[in-house]
């Protein structure tokens, strides 16, 4: 089949069923946020719109969301449905993101198939075409997932596959229009493998290697992997004197402690005291006893 018959009978199918998929992950995305009914439907038209405006607007078209109303109100269809859908929102795979993930790998298989397709079908080399296809696939997630304040999984070294499944898909497409076998068929083939392999890398945790300049102690990095045999680290001790601890001990060094009389030692009081005789002569002062001179014997 020639690939401009493929584009025209075929690209709107498919790209309909990708901008759904896409949709669909990010209104996932948008519940799981805790996103309201604009959000979610914000979020949802910028994961299934992103990647494709993209590819129009690098193939120099109007982009064909302005154009089709279908391309515009499928991701508000689709955010409807999973803003109000009871289950969705009470499901723990939409709050664990499994449905997230599976939508996703759905559309990114579709995209990087389309995305080539498409570029192919207006003169591209395989190499541009390939690359085309690969970025309006991760586009659309790219954009949700800066929307929403989360790192895109496309950057993250410690998430599962993500580049490499739309890679495989726009390269399969563009193999197979270079041997002349590029139909409806192997392009749904070329779409499934690539989502087969992004399903299998999240059952299995399939992830790109690490950096080795990563690991190197000497790059200046900030993040730097613990040493294989860490020193015991120095022990702790026992006791922390505690600076208030010392001024209360000086405050009460400084204080008069008055000793409370135990009055069980006194006898009982019968009948009270006798008063003593009044006089018209003040008291002396006690005071002037204690300096009185004793009588000579």
């Amino acid at each position: 089949m020639p690939i401009g018959e493929l584009s025209d009978g075929v690209q709107y199918t498919m790209d309909l069923l990708g901008i759904f998929a896409f949709a669909l992950s990010g209104a996932f995305l948008a519940v799981r946020k805790d996103f309201d009914i604009f959000g979610t439907v914000v979020l949802s038209e910028a994961a299934g719109l992103g990647g494709g405006l993209f590819r129009d607007l690098v193939l120099q078209v109007t982009p064909v969301a302005f154009t089709d109303l279908g391309y515009f109100f499928t991701p508000c269809v689709t955010a409807t449905l999973v803003y109000f859908g009871h289950r969705l929102r009470h499901d723990d795979k939409v709050h664990e993101g499994r449905l997230f993930d599976i939508s996703d790998a759905a559309a990114l298989g579709l995209f990087s198939v389309t995305g080539t397709i498409k570029a192919l079908a207006h003169g591209f080399n395989i190499p541009a075409a390939v690359t085309l296809g690969s970025a309006g696939a991760v586009g659309g997630g790219v954009l949700a997932s800066l929307l929403a304040l989360e790192q895109p999984a496309l950057l993250r070294w410690n998430r599962d596959l993500y580049a490499l499944p739309a890679l495989v898909g726009a390269t399969s497409a563009a193999l197979l229009h270079h041997i002349g076998l590029l139909n409806v068929a192997t392009a749904v083939g070329a779409a499934l493998f690539a989502f087969g392999l992004r399903v299998l890398a999240l059952r299995y945790s399939w992830r790109t290697p690490r950096s080795h300049f990563w690991r190197n102690p000497f790059a200046g990095l900030r993040q730097q992997l613990p040493p294989p045999n860490p020193l015991p680290a120095p022990a702790a001790p026992s006791f922390v004197q505690d600076p208030m601890e010392d001024l209360l001990e000086e405050a009460m060094e400084d204080t008069v402690r008055l000793i409370r009389p135990d009055v069980s030692a006194f006898p009982p009081r019968r009948g009270g005291f006798p008063s003593a005789p009044r006089s018209s002569h003040p008291a002396p002062d006690p005071r002037l006893l204690l300096h009185r001179a004793e009588p000579e014997d």
